[in-house]
Parts: structure tokens; sequence; C-alpha cells
């Protein structure tokens, strides 16, 4: 009897974050018979492992310390040897350099996704890391990026050559993510007094983490009411997620007066739910990939204001859906927040149009199936269509 194949996905470590989300949410829709996964977490794994639902899917920690280790790459030859996985998929620079292992492994296909640049290399230009990852090249069959964006610096910048990139965008899961039918049910979600009757809701979702950028949010608020003090009755801001930038994220709400406004909501598994309190999202990050955040709020039908970064201007049309502003505008991202403040028809139309992007474009099905497609074609079988009853989400 075949065996079905098996991929061995090689992260840096499993915890709340888009690339993470996405990773899960396609082990969890893949049908079994077609592809068994492994997860291989260089660090650690954290309770966000546990929305993984597909039966059978291991997760393993090689508990790498910081900084440079050598013997890692020991302890995931011994993994992998035990393992003997068809596909090796590694995402992003962190993991990249571990295909070197599989090279001992004849047999074995090689991917590489990447989903997005951190804040040490927003711009995709420094010289070591595309040493590396052009060095590497050669060794890797196929590359997945999310984004145009991404695909392009690929091609362009680090040289892979055309016929081995592949674009997929992620998908947003529809079925979680919708627009609220009537008024908000605050309910548990929020602290009692936090959100008045007539309140406007501005809302982020993302790791608290120097490239997520939140503090060009705060900034943004604490100079809108210095502009305009009354919006101090009705604007309330939810900062959803958590990570090492709190303690100097809630320093500078304190500082700006902001505290009985700004709501730090930490980690949540009710994130659909906390959408449908928002009226506006906006997304304030340095860089991007593309973001399942976006996505989500987009079907969760808001209009949404994002910096001009990544992918990020593949899924907002300046005035159609939402705003793109210049990063770390603190006056710009004001203007466009005040002026869908302000106008409560423009919020609806724009959502209204986010949410038919997203429901056209954007889904995990398709998803999914696309990258099921690459890990057929490297492994010479026939693709088959997915069998939608028999997938689910995180």
């Amino acid at each position: 009897m075949k065996t079905t194949p098996l991929v061995a996905h090689i992260i840096y470590a499993l915890g709340t974050g888009g690339l993470e989300n996405g990773l899960i949410n396609i082990i969890n829709r893949t049908p079994p018979d077609r592809y068994r996964h492994v997860i291989i977490c260089l660090t650690n794994a954290d309770e966000f492992a546990n929305r993984i639902t597909l039966p059978g899917v291991q997760v393993i920690q090689l508990h790498k310390p910081a900084g440079q280790n050598f013997r890692v790459f020991w302890d995931l030859w011994k993994t992998l040897r035990t393992l003997r996985p068809d596909v090796v998929h590694t995402r992003n620079l962190a993991s990249l350099e571990m295909q070197l292992v599989t090279l001992l492994m004849p047999g074995i296909k090689r991917v590489h996704g990447e989903h997005g640049r951190d804040i040490h290399d927003l711009d995709g230009t420094n010289k070591k890391y595309n040493l590396l990852r052009k060095a590497m090249q050669p060794f890797v069959h196929r590359y997945i990026a999310v984004s145009r964006d991404l695909l392009q610096w690929l091609k362009h910048t680090v040289s892979i050559p055309e016929k081995k990139l592949r674009q997929i965008y992620n998908g947003v899961d529809a079925g979680k993510f919708s627009p609220r039918q009537g008024s908000p049910l605050v309910g548990d979600l929020a602290p009692p007094g936090l959100l008045p009757e007539n309140a406007v809701v501005v809302g982020t979702v993302g790791r608290l983490a120097e490239v997520k950028n939140q503090q060009l949010l705060i900034e943004a608020v604490g100079y809108l009411f210095t502009k305009r003090p009354i919006l101090r009755e009705t604007l309330r801001l939810v900062l959803v997620g958590d990570g090492p930038l709190k303690p100097q994220l809630v320093e500078r709400v304190k500082q700006l007066g902001l505290s009985n406004v700004v709501w730090f909501s930490g980690d949540r598994n009710d994130v659909p739910a906390l959408m449908q309190l928002m009226d506006i999202f906006i997304l304030p990050s340095l860089a991007e990939g593309i973001s399942n955040t976006l996505l989500e709020a987009m079907a969760s039908g808001l209009p949404v204001i994002a910096t001009s970064v990544g992918g990020n201007v593949e899924l907002v049309e300046e005035g159609v859906n939402g705003r793109l502003v210049p990063v770390n505008n603190v006056v710009a991202m004001a203007d466009a927040l005040a002026e869908l403040v302000d106008d409560p028809t423009l919020r609806q139309s724009m959502g209204e149009k986010g949410l038919a992007l997203v429901r056209t474009t954007f889904n995990w099905e398709k998803t999914v199936a696309d990258y099921l497609a690459v890990y057929d074609t490297l492994l010479g079988v026939d693709s088959a269509p997915l069998n939608s009853n028999r997938t689910q989400g995180n």
C-alpha cells in the first residue's frame, strides 16, 4: 500500500502570527488522504499549536538557543532521518539554511516560502541575508511568495529563476469572519464602561512588536485628540495581541493621557467577535507580506486604513475599500482616521467593497489547492480537487 506523502514544515517557532496562522489553516484543510504533515520548530511551540485540528499532526521542538548554534543542524538531521519526509517546506529566512540538512537525504523535494521581511531587513536589501538566499537557490525546487511584491523581490533582487517561483495568496475564513448584524454585542468582550453607546471603535490585531508599529496608531489618536478634544467622548482604540513591546506601548499611552480610551486586550481566541466590535480597522505596519488580519477585517465588513507597504497595496484600493498612508506619518494616519470617524456612510461603502473583494478573491480552499498542487508537481502525482466537506479551519 502506498504511503501518504509527508510534508515536514520547518519554522522558527509556533506561536501567534500570520505565518503560523496560515500554516495551521493549510494543514487543517488538507484532506488526510492527500498529505500528512509534521511541524518542526527550531525553537519552541506554545498553546497556539492547539489550533491544529487535523488528527495525527506532530509538533517537534528543537529548542534552539538564541544566536548561531550548529547543534540544531545535527538535531534536525536526526529528526528528518527518522521522519523520512517527501517534502521539506521552510518558511522565511530563519529556517532557510536548514535546507542544507536535506542535501544528505536523496529524493526529498525542497520548498521555501517567503511571508514577509523582519525589522532588520524591511526592504530586503541586506547583503548578508541575500547572499545566503542566493547560495541556497540551486538547492530549492520551488519558492512560494504570499504577495506579488515578494514575488518580484525574489525574482529581481534575490535572482530566483522565474520557473521556480509561485505566488499564492492567503485565504480568509468567511465562516468565522463576517459583518456584524445590528448593534455590536459588547457583553463580556470588553471591560465594563469602556465603550459608550455612541462609541466609534478603532482597532488593530497583531503581535505587539516593532514591525507591527502599533505606536503609530497610538500617536495618531493622541494627535487627533489635541486637534479635536471632543472625540475623547466617543473614539476608542482596541489593541488585540501581546508581545515584547507591550510595556513600552502601555507607558506611551499613559504619557499621552489615553489610558481611559485605549484597551490592550492581550491575545484572544475570540478575534472574530472582537472584529465585530470595531467600526474601523487599522494596520500600521512597517512591513507586510499579505496580512491575514487585514483580510479578516475586510471579511468582517470593516473599512481599513493601512500603511502603503508590501502586500497592503494589493489588498487596499485607495479611496475604494480603505485608505493607504505613508509609513510612520502620524498626521496622515490621523487625517485618514478622522475622515472615517466623521463619515459613517463612507465607512459602510468601503466595508462593503472590501467584503466583496475578499469573497471573490481570497478563500482558503483555493489557497490550499494551490499549495498542494506545488507538492503534487514536485512529486509527480496528479492533483485532485479538494473535498471541502473533509476540510476544516483553525
